[in-house]
């Protein structure tokens, strides 16, 4: 029984799913936009808010915590995306639901940084 358990498992083992994550959230953060599953677009989203709420502080703790979870060009892109989101209390990432994928019906999204 999966009493308390938070998150879904996307079929991964705990390490996978955690490179899953990280290679994910590094790839929206450079490119502000990527096009997914229905199901990662929404475990990712509260994953790259976390690190973008943790970069709005920008002491060396936040730099040395963004650098766990991203590559270094991708924590610099998170630091600059912090200072853009300076003013706002939370909400920094849409998902757009598009519809069906053709050859597996997988339900796909795009989620991308708001403006």
């Amino acid at each position: 029984m999966r009493h308390l358990k938070k998150g879904k498992k996307l079929r991964r083992k705990r390490d996978q799913r955690n490179a899953l994550l990280r290679i994910m959230a590094g790839n929206l953060i450079m490119h502000e936009k990527i096009k997914t599953t229905e199901t990662k677009a929404k475990v990712l989203r509260p994953f790259v808010e976390k690190l973008i709420t943790k970069g709005k502080a920008g002491d060396l703790h936040s730099v040395r915590y963004l650098a766990r979870f991203l590559e270094e060009k991708a924590r610099k892109k998170a630091l600059k995306l912090a200072e853009r989101y300076k003013d706002r209390p939370g909400g920094y990432t849409r998902i757009i639901k598009l519809g069906h994928r053709k050859r597996d019906g997988a339900k796909m999204a795009i989620i991308e940084f708001v403006k």
